[in-house]
């Protein structure tokens, strides 16, 4: 029996560690004991707490209760109380998702100690190191014993960063494993899409069955906090929403919500609160985001797992950022970045809507990632 112990804190992690404690429930229970560490890093019900109930996870058996903060402070917070959780546990292999600050304490504390790091996610690479989950990947990837990346890009970035692809177990932080896992999301996804249908009434409370409509999703603080950027997104919103007849569903962060009415001009702000077809919302659950994925018309986001989620369900996306780590949505023809830019959104709105056929193959694996990263897991130690 091993012991690992996961770290999650916001919500794409507690997302992502549904994969992998499902497939030790229902394959590897008597050979995987994992602890969950929850930091505390999403503090709001319906960003967190809710996903434990609806994915199934089970309750942490450790919650810091970090909330926001400042990068240093919270962070600096989050490594003295994993440390002492890892003392106390003494587990063979932390796991860490993605690219948080949940992400980097966790490895700097494990690193310091000398426990095995298991980096899912890994390789993913925005080539822009002013955003913050840039360097906590970069450093996280370079900690790591065990690097797991859903895609080839990940791959190969990370043997350009100078890992070899051919190193032999037992690993560790000097002699690390690479692997092409699949993604736990599209696992996820496969499994929660046909829960979402029977479980969430959100496309009928709505009242858009049958009914075209963009999902727009908006968190990333360069977007939220730049008044220029929040109004050249909402502005670009209004338009295609008004030009095009379409209804605009628009869960809201809760960093967008709270600076929508100060950073955006007063006019504008008018428009999309009052316009009938401007769907302003608080978070929905992960299955109520799963039904709007499947039933929408396109995509708008700035997030890397919503982008994702709305290519395994073959819908277009307009990439609010000035890069992304999914180049081959990018590659593929069902994104395309469009920054903050008015004109860009728009153009690229009006692209999708009036007859562009992206291609959609399957690129993030079989379904069955989680179950790799326990093999592999295994497989390691046993040597």
């Amino acid at each position: 029996m091993i012991k690992i112990l996961t770290i999650i804190g916001a919500r794409p992690q507690i997302i992502k560690a549904a994969a992998l404690s499902r497939a030790i429930r229902e394959s590897f229970s008597d050979r995987i004991q994992e602890v969950l560490l929850h930091t505390g890093q999403h503090y709001d019900q319906n960003m967190s707490e809710v996903f434990f109930k609806q994915l199934g996870i089970p309750q942490p058996d450790y919650n810091l209760n970090v909330g926001s903060g400042a990068h240093g402070r919270q962070t600096a917070t989050m490594i003295n109380g994993i440390e002492e959780v890892l003392i106390k546990e003494k587990p063979d292999y932390l796991i860490v998702y993605g690219d948080t600050n949940s992400t980097l304490a966790g490895a700097i504390a494990a690193s310091k100690l000398h426990i095995p790091i298991v980096h899912v996610e890994a390789g993913l690479r925005s080539f822009n190191k002013y955003m913050p989950e840039e360097i906590n990947r970069i450093m996280c990837d370079h900690v790591s014993t065990m690097l797991f990346s859903p895609t080839l890009s990940g791959i190969h970035n990370l043997e350009r960063e100078g890992f070899k692809m051919n190193n032999a177990s037992p690993y560790t932080i000097d002699n690390p494993g690479v692997f092409h896992s699949g993604d736990v999301m599209y696992d996820n996804s496969l499994y929660f899409a046909s829960l979402s249908d029977k479980q969430s009434n959100i496309i009928s409370e709505l009242d858009l069955q049958g009914k075209p409509f963009i999902l727009a999703t908006i968190h990333r603080d360069n977007n939220t906090d730049q008044p220029e950027r929040l109004n050249g997104i909402f502005d670009a919103l209004y338009q295609v929403s008004a030009r095009k007849d379409i209804t605009i569903v628009l869960p809201l962060h809760p960093r967008t919500a709270k600076l929508l009415k100060q950073n955006l001009d007063p006019v504008l702000y008018a428009n999309v609160k009052h316009h009938s077809k401007i769907r302003l919302m608080s978070p929905v659950s992960f299955l109520d985001m799963i039904a709007l994925e499947k039933n929408a018309t396109m995509v708008m986001t700035d997030s890397g797992g919503v982008q994702k989620e709305a290519f395994y369900f073959g819908k277009p996306c307009i990439i609010i950022r000035s890069e992304t780590e999914w180049v081959e949505i990018v590659e593929q023809g069902a994104g395309i970045i469009c920054d903050a830019s008015t004109a860009r959104i728009m153009a690229a709105a009006f692209h999708f809507m009036e007859g562009a056929n992206p291609s959609f193959p399957n690129i993030f694996g079989d379904g069955k990632a989680a179950w790799f990263i326990c093999e592999q897991l295994l497989m390691n130690i046993s040597r």
